[in-house]
């Protein structure tokens, strides 16, 4: 028996092993701004902790090759030994090599890739440089006017976007703007993800406001999902954040900006939110401030916790499955239940452990194909593009006319700036003290993970389950059975009502919305994930493409790793429906 079993588990990882060779391992192709702009001292690429020069652009060219070399080297050493930093750099490059490790389970880091970029001089890369000026102009109004299809306080930033060629044009390309629609921008679907889902009902999900209702505590000590109290465990997470300062952005003066791209360390989380108070993601500065310091996973591990807390139900492939218990709607009684297998414990691991795997994959797209540079030093080129069309003719003339393009947006920026002292006109205002982290734009690791992370969650979980306020059997504090209301995720019964919540203009609390649209577990899943990676953009350190590209390439990579567990489980029909971002559902189990 046991040389069977061994037998059996080394024909386990082998077949594994061949799934995973089997996988064609793409082309890596970049947009070609590298080599376009070469001798313009590589403008279009990230060169963030090397010194720059008065036009913004690295001092020396050789510099960025010997980064470049370090990068295609592989070894961390290189960049201590090798790459010429500049001498105000105090922040290290992060993890410039990983994506040349290897992993023992899904895709290699290198067998999935994402298409090229939005290239300078494209209708895309302008729309999408003035989409993040845009949400820097709009980063303390509150998310209850990113709704409706009448005007709000987002309108004018909104109308802007419509003006530009790429809107005009309907938006060409692979890159919808939401799933819903490709026509004219309005308050409902500006800045939204591109899912089924993220375009209905409030901005945020769910998932970034509400928790779960404590039932162990009887009906009288029952939490209230309103009350934004994660149980986990014998603890509870708060959903609230600290507030940091309204109107007040970072890097908007040439000099701090010039600091910042050399690598100094300019940032003061502890001074920025002392005696602050905390409150509900209320504007889109909360959530840039949600995603300044989360742990990648954190927010759908959030989600998995509240699922659970609530019993939401499983795949519906998952009612015949040996381990279910509580979560199955199989009519049949087991004397057996999910933990190790199929339960909890499984699904909680398989969700945080899938990012570690996202990261090094999207480390191999930052570093050694697209090396993309930042929003906030494409502001700064902008702020230079007289200067550096003087400099090189043949290749600042993109910069210029992205001026004149955007030239409504960049009057409102220059308004702006023009409330700090010694300003500079067109710098991004930016709401992290020391700008983006220490690696290339694209692809985004958060939108990675959200790609990954929210995919197992969509495999594991019944999407089309909706959010409801519906009556069940309890007991109060002596034992008696009584009918309690609880809000939950379930499938949709009779007398079941739909319920979703918003925050206040203040964040203070989480007020009920009554709409006749039910709020589906699918849609809320993607809306967390367009959550997490735009509000990165909110933020200033991302593009539009940076969350859409990367969400599709974490979502390959969840399914990936799904496939070859399904190897694993030889006593079911181990068998998941996963909807893709794009729509389609896609099918795991034995083949």
């Amino acid at each position: 028996m046991a040389i069977n079993r061994r037998q059996a588990a080394f024909e386990a990882r082998t077949t594994a092993a061949q799934l995973a060779r089997d996988r064609i391992h793409p082309d890596h192709i970049a947009n070609g701004d590298e080599e376009r702009y070469a001798t313009a001292h590589y403008m279009m690429c990230f060169t963030k902790g090397l010194e720059h020069d008065a036009l913004g652009l690295v001092k020396d060219p050789n510099h960025f090759l010997a980064f470049r070399r370090a990068i295609d080297e592989g070894f961390v050493d290189a960049f201590t030994r090798d790459v010429t930093p500049s001498p105000e750099k105090r922040r290290a490059w992060e993890a410039p090599t990983a994506g040349v490790v290897y992993d023992l389970q899904g895709h290699d880091p290198q067998a999935v890739t994402m298409p090229p970029a939005p290239a300078l001089c494209s209708d895309e890369l302008t729309f999408e440089m003035a989409e993040v000026y845009e949400l820097a102009l709009v980063r303390d109004v509150p998310f209850t006017e990113f709704e409706g299809d009448t005007p709000t306080a987002i309108t004018p930033s909104v109308d802007r976007l419509n003006d530009l060629q790429f809107a005009q044009d309907g938006f060409p390309g692979t890159r919808g703007r939401t799933s819903d629609t490709n026509t004219t921008l309005n308050a409902q679907t500006a800045f939204r993800g591109s899912s089924p889902g993220c375009a209905t009902g409030p901005y945020l999900s769910q998932f970034m406001l509400i928790g779960n209702p404590d039932l162990s505590a009887g009906a009288t000590g029952a939490t209230s999902v309103a009350d934004g109290q994660i149980t986990y465990g014998a603890q509870t997470i708060d959903q609230r954040v600290p507030a940091a300062p309204e109107h007040v952005d970072y890097m908007q003066t040439w000099d701090d900006y010039t600091a910042v791209q050399n690598g100094a360390d300019t940032r003061m989380n502890a001074v920025l939110f002392k005696g602050a108070n905390r409150r509900f993601i209320a504007t889109p500065r909360d959530l840039a401030t949600y995603v300044h310091d989360d742990a990648l996973y954190q927010a759908y591990l959030n989600a998995c916790m509240i699922l659970l807390g609530m019993r939401a139900p499983f795949d519906p492939g998952f009612d015949a499955l040996s381990g279910m218990g509580k979560f199955s709607t199989s009519p049949a009684q087991r004397q057996a239940g999910g933990f190790a297998l199929y339960g909890g414990p499984h699904i909680l691991t398989l969700v945080t452990e899938i990012a570690t795997r996202g990261l090094k994959a999207v480390r191999f797209q930052k570093f050694n194909n697209h090396i993309r540079l930042r929003p906030e030093a494409l502001a700064a080129r902008l702020e230079k593009a007289s200067e550096i069309e003087g400099a090189f003719p043949c290749i600042g003339t993109c910069l210029t006319q992205m001026c004149s393009d955007i030239s409504k947006t960049l009057h409102k920026i220059k308004e702006k700036n023009a409330k700090v002292a010694n300003a500079a006109d067109f710098l991004l205002p930016m709401a992290f003290q020391e700008g983006s982290p220490m690696h290339p734009a694209y692809g985004a690791g958060h939108a990675t993970v959200a790609g990954a992370c929210v995919t197992i969650l969509k495999a594991f979980f019944d999407t089309d389950a909706v959010l409801v306020e519906t009556e069940e059997d309890s007991k109060d504090a002596h034992g008696n059975s009584i009918k309690q209301k609880v809000i939950r995720f379930k499938r949709m019964g009779t007398n079941d009502v739909p319920v979703n919540f918003v925050p206040k203009a203040d964040g203070s609390a989480l007020m009920p919305v009554a709409e006749p649209e039910c709020l589906t577990l699918e849609g809320e899943l993607n809306k967390l994930a367009a959550n997490i990676s735009i509000g990165r953009n909110m933020a200033g350190v991302h593009y539009y493409s940076d969350y859409y590209d990367s969400l599709r390439m974490g979502e390959e990579i969840a399914i990936g790793m799904l496939e070859e567990q399904a190897l694993c489980y030889p006593t079911d029909p181990f068998v998941l429906t996963v909807p893709t971002f794009d729509g389609p559902v896609r099918r795991i189990g034995r083949r």
